[in-house]
């Protein structure tokens, strides 16, 4: 019987990003399989994708699918062991709470280590760039920054601090006893207290991952909400302990990121030189890589190759690291890693961790393209093979060394290449780099840096609210449109969007990371914030590790006073429109149960079990203050974020737009 012929994906359909849409199309010409083309081929199993498929042990895998007609009354469907569904979608659901906060929290250790050794000063290609946040950092981990001399308080030495905040941050993954310290010395104390209440806040980082295996093993806990009480506890360990560790850790050997212009898209790439691209998502390696690219050395071995000179670019997390401390342009999102190879001009596509698809090992061989994994957990089975694939394993104690051996990998396949070269025209200029440091500046000057100037103009109703929008792109979906259809909503309805990740590579893309922008998508209120102050409607403030920015960005709202007490009393909502990965799930719980009301695309890896859903979808707001929902229209996922919003408006009374009073100097000095 014949082979039935596979189908071919619609570019059209596949991808509202135009420059994607020639990429998938020259692919399909070519005779290339993308991403793209196997959603179109593959379907999900519905099952799986509802949360209600057990493979916890081997008598298993047991499918508890929906009725056909709903659950009426009692439900009585059971695997083997007799584990109900709601048991099974509480454990699926944990263990990707687990698999989320183990990848950002590994990678937090990995960044920990690495700050080790430059404390220590066992490695010349890392050293402390920030000092003010190294201090700032020390005290939230309970380091002591001055000490007494001929009875006055002087600062401590700088590297005598830096080791002992090195060793307090890596205790913060495996320590016996204690609690988090950040759940502490950084979330408002409400949340402290609400954490303490229910018996969730994280003794250490690695404990609560482990016990989540545990607990979801069979036959231990059988009980949904007892099973999530557990995932809350890894997911803050991700939010406010390995996740903001790895983003404080980074900004004080990297450098705390400021305003910085660039371009995003496969249009940044360049046919007269040589294209080096770096997708994954640790900026360990990467950082060497921009400085020794950017060397004269370097830039001269390119033009004895012929080339004009060396064009850097990034994909995922690894580019959102550099753009925002470099400039280094955004090359793509996570579907568009194969596309920025199909392009022909990509010389060297340099990986570590996290979103790398394993079939980019197959383009590359299908073109000139050489593919460097670095990274000892993150291998592939190709790179056994003979062709474009190899493995250079990075060492931080000799950076400069194998980023040098990489670069030079780049510029010697530069005269290799043996397709015609097809970049895409397409490229949007960008302002990225946001921080929670950046935002006080920009609202304030150097004269009076806060977050009150936001908070009055939140109040004022210029700006209605605040919207965290971030996540991956999913090929069950058409890529970017979710992003950017939610994004235009919400900055249309006077939200200010604050994204990181693939959303806020595509929100690039689109443009929406320019002060300009405001006047063309934004309701009136953001426009004049947004003109007054120089801002674009869309602050992108970095990689997904980065998602602590957004939470300590609403601690400093809290902070600012006059929008309640916690995070949970403020005008603010959570979004992942088109979410793929684990990491998201860790992401959007630490998110709710930091009482943030956050809203997920495409698919819900709850819907098979009704009741459970049901839990997190309703009861979590009586617990935490925020709440999951799942919405696919993304119009309808804004407005249902943008009505959470309002009813947050009202509850503080301040509903209704107020205009600003002008002030004479007798009034000024009348007030308290």
């Amino acid at each position: 019987m014949a082979e039935k012929a596979k189908k071919l994906a619609d570019p059209v359909a596949a991808s509202y990003d135009v420059a994607s849409q020639k990429m998938i199309k020259r692919a399909q010409d070519l005779g290339v399989e993308t991403v793209f083309d196997r959603a179109a081929n593959m379907k999900p199993c519905s099952i799986g994708a509802g949360g209600t498929c057990c493979k916890n042990c081997s008598m298993g895998p047991c499918r508890l699918p929906l009725p056909k007609g709903g659950i009426e009354g009692k439900d009585e469907r059971k695997g083997l062991c007799g584990a109900t569904a709601n048991t099974i979608a509480a454990r699926n659901f944990i263990r990707m709470i687990a698999g989320g906060a183990s990848a950002h929290s590994d990678h937090g250790r990995g960044v920990a280590e690495v700050f080790m050794a430059a404390a220590k000063k066992k490695t010349e290609a890392y050293k402390i760039k920030d000092t003010t946040k190294l201090l700032a950092v020390a005290a939230d981990l309970g380091i002591a920054t001055t000490e007494e001399v001929d009875g006055e308080q002087v600062q401590r030495n700088i590297d005598e601090i830096a080791v002992e905040t090195a060793e307090a941050a890596l205790n913060e993954w495996g320590k016996s006893e204690g609690e988090l310290l950040y759940a502490k010395s950084k979330a408002p104390a409400a949340l402290y207290e609400t954490w303490k209440k229910n018996g969730v806040v994280p003794r250490n980082i690695d404990r609560e991952i482990v016990e989540i295996m545990h607990r979801t093993h069979i036959g231990v806990d059988q009980n949904y909400q007892n099973l999530m009480k557990q995932g809350t506890r890894a997911a803050i360990a991700d939010g406010w302990g390995g996740s903001m560790l790895a983003t404080d850790l980074q900004d004080i050997l990297f450098g705390t990121p400021y305003p910085v212009a660039s371009e995003a898209n496969l249009g940044v790439m360049k046919k007269d030189m040589v294209n080096l691209v770096i997708h994954g998502h640790e900026p360990i390696l990467s950082e060497i890589i921009v400085a020794v690219a950017q060397t004269q050395e370097m830039i001269d071995y390119a033009k004895e190759k012929g080339a004009n000179g060396i064009q850097l670019s990034g994909i995922c997390c690894t580019g959102n690291e550099l753009v925002q401390r470099h400039g280094v342009p955004l090359c793509g999102t996570f579907l568009q890693q194969e596309l920025a190879i199909i392009t022909g001009a990509c010389d060297a596509m340099v990986v570590d961790i996290q979103c790398i698809m394993q079939n980019i090992a197959n383009v590359a061989n299908c073109f000139h393209t050489k593919l460097i994994t670095t990274h000892p957990i993150a291998r592939m089975e190709q790179d056994l093979e003979p062709g474009n694939v190899s493995h250079i394993e990075f060492d931080e104690h000799h950076a400069v060394r194998d980023a040098t051996r990489i670069v030079k990998i780049a510029i010697d396949n530069f005269t290799n290449r043996k397709a015609e070269v097809m970049i895409p025209e397409e490229k949007s200029p960008i302002i990225a780099g946001f921080g929670v440091e950046s935002i006080e500046y920009h609202l304030g000057g150097t004269f009076r840096g806060s977050y009150f100037t936001l908070n009055d103009n939140i109040i004022n109703g210029r700006i209605r609210g605040v919207a965290g929008v971030v996540g991956c792109n999913n090929a069950r979906t058409r890529h970017n449109e979710g992003h950017i259809e939610v994004v235009k909503e919400l900055i249309k309805n006077d939200v200010l969007v604050l994204t990181t990740g693939c959303n806020a590579i595509a929100c690039a893309m689109e443009g929406l990371l320019t002060p300009e922008s405001a006047a063309v998508y934004c309701g009136p209120g953001l426009a004049e914030v947004c003109e007054t102050v120089g801002i674009p409607p869309v602050l992108h403030l970095g990689s997904c590790v980065d998602n602590s920015r957004i939470l300590l960005a609403a601690a400093e709202v809290v902070k600012a006073g006059g929008l309640g007490n916690d995070i949970r009393d403020l005008p603010v909502a959570g979004s992942a429109p088109e979410w793929m990965s684990e990491k998201a799930i860790s992401i959007g719980h630490y998110f709710v149960v930091s009482g943030v009301y956050t809203v997920f695309g495409v698919t819900m890896p709850t819907s098979g079990a009704p009741v459970f859903q049901d839990y997190i979808f309703n009861e979590y707001e009586k617990l935490y203050g925020g709440m999951w929902d799942f919405e696919i229209d993304p119009i309808k996922h804004a407005h249902k974020m943008i009505a959470h919003i309002d009813k947050k408006r009202k509850a503080l009374g301040i509903d209704k737009a107020r205009e600003r009073v002008l002030m004479d100097m007798s009034d000024r000095q009348a007030l308290d």
